[in-house]
């Protein structure tokens, strides 16, 4: 059996409109350590990331604590909305899940996305079979990879997580197979 810890970042901050080297706000500064915390008695035996500065610093506090290094996976990163920021993204973003095709001309849609974040969980569930990992990422990614396992999750469920940072959502396979999906709000544990 292997488990996979996904982790949305925590907050960004917002004035940075470049998703690469967006950082975390003060406070997702101080809400990952709620990260840590959740995950310090899970035996921990691989931390893997989205290349983003959010998602890697999200999971750094825990990585330092527990002596671990983050491997950066470049498939895990965010879908790419489009060269410009975008004013009404909620409206945006509920667009591309009723069409899971729909994209800006310089942007993914949902299935380009979640084909290469599962694409690259396979990739990790072949290469660290039978471990327990932690991956690095973010909303719109890892609801498409929720998504992929139980299509209920749709933009209503999105909707209502959509704010909610950080955010862990447990996943047990057996090979790659998905066998149960747990999800978190640290603010609630």
């Amino acid at each position: 059996m292997t488990t996979v810890y996904f982790v949305r970042h925590a907050e960004p901050n917002y004035d940075n409109h470049d998703d690469r080297s967006r950082e975390l706000s003060n406070k997702g500064l101080k809400d990952r350590k709620l990260v840590t915390k959740f995950l310090l008695d899970k035996h921990i035996d691989i931390i893997i990331s989205s290349p983003y500065k959010r998602a890697v610093d999200t999971v750094a506090d825990f990585a330092e604590t527990s002596n671990l290094k983050i491997e950066i996976i470049e498939d895990f990163r965010e879908r790419r909305v489009d060269s410009e920021w975008i004013a009404d993204f909620q409206a945006f973003c509920k667009k591309q899940w009723e069409d899971f095709n729909y994209k800006l001309s310089d942007g993914e849609t949902l299935n380009e996305v979640q084909s290469r974040n599962i694409n690259a969980l396979n990739n990790v569930l072949e290469h660290y079979k039978g471990k327990t990992i932690v991956i690095g990422s973010h909303g719109t990614a890892l609801s498409t990879i929720i998504n992929y396992y139980d299509k209920t999750f749709d933009y209503t469920y999105f909707e209502k997580i959509r704010n909610v940072m950080p955010w862990v959502v447990k996943f047990t396979f057996e090979d790659k197979d998905c066998i149960g999906i747990q999800k978190y709000n640290l603010f609630e544990i």
